[in-house]
């Protein structure tokens, strides 16, 4: 009994889970979810916790495509297959899907201390150390990758692109606001944090410290070069999608409404924030497709368009 005991103490906390744990990561479990969607459940010794992933897979000798959610990692509103024709869009390309639920309020990146809300964020290490490889190897891909995000995860993608030289072949930012080391930036940053109760603090420092300079993919972007680019971004007006018959809107007022004013307001400021990364690729002679849309919002709908829009990029920059 003593030693069926300390074996349970042992999975509960004391050994195998603790925080300072170091178990290699590795994937734990793998569940088909109908035709070729699997959810994927990988164990990160960087994080000591698992994430889920949902995957799109067309077999073995196919590239990936990671698509990073918005500020609520996926877990609130939905992940991109609840919210966009994503599942039925890639189920006949020959390319991995993959989509991390979770990092909600996180940047997707690594925090300099552990968060009272949020726990321990890693989440770099993660998406670039820990998880391709053990893709790659559990479901024959054949090592060439592209990331795209959306809100905060755009900022996100093109950091990761950043900082893992030669990982992802191209990058994709949909609505993102792509500056970090500006006192406004920064303001909004730590808002959109606000919003799940995390301190921003924890993840890059006051204002002044290094570490928002460092992520800014304006500061860098010289280090995109050779990476295909996409980026998009509405100006807030009313466009396409906020007609009152369009499926997202669906006849019903207060959502109209509610996409108009914050959505409408979000978006003109993320096209204020994309513009400044556009002129600096352009300055240095880095080809990007830029797509600043005469209209749009900031809705799931665009991101959707965007997907569909920059496919074509993807794939080329995939070889598929």
């Amino acid at each position: 009994m003593r030693q069926l005991l300390c074996c349970v103490l042992v999975l509960l906390g004391c050994g195998v889970l603790a925080p300072d744990a170091r178990a290699e990561a590795g994937i734990l479990d793998v569940r088909s979810l109908g035709g070729r969607q699997l959810e994927v459940v990988v164990y990160s010794a960087a994080m000591n916790r698992p994430i889920t992933l949902w995957m799109s897979h067309p077999g073995a000798g196919a590239p990936a495509l990671y698509l990073l959610n918005a500020v609520d990692g996926g877990e609130n509103g939905g992940p991109w297959m609840r919210r966009t024709d994503v599942a039925g869009f890639f189920a006949d390309k020959p390319v991995n899907v993959i989509v991390p639920i979770g990092g909600r309020a996180s940047m997707y990146t690594d925090w300099q201390r552990d968060d009272a809300m949020l726990g321990r964020n890693r989440w770099a290490t993660f998406l670039t150390g820990e998880l391709p490889p053990l893709l790659n190897a559990r479901f024959g891909m054949t090592g060439a990758n592209a990331i795209a995000g959306l809100s905060m995860s755009a900022t996100s993608a093109l950091n990761l692109a950043i900082a893992a030289p030669g990982l992802y072949r191209a990058v994709g930012a949909f609505s993102g606001c792509t500056q970090t080391a500006n006192p406004l930036a920064q303001a909004l940053v730590r808002a959109q944090l606000a919003l799940f109760a995390a301190d921003a603090t924890n993840m890059w420092g006051w204002p002044g410290d290094p570490a928002w300079a460092a992520n800014d993919p304006v500061v860098h972007a010289e280090r995109l070069r050779g990476t295909a680019i996409y980026l998009s971004t509405g100006n807030g007006l009313p466009g396409e999608h906020e007609a009152f018959n369009d499926p997202s809107i669906a006849g019903n007022l207060g959502v109209l409404v509610d996409r108009l004013l914050v959505g409408g307001t979000m978006e003109a400021v993320a096209g204020s924030c994309t513009g400044p990364l556009a002129a600096r690729l352009s300055q240095l002679g880095i080809p990007a497709d830029v797509r600043f849309r005469a209209a749009g919002t900031h809705a799931w709908p665009y991101w959707q368009d965007d997907v569909h829009d920059s496919w074509p990029m993807f794939a080329a920059a995939l070889g598929v």
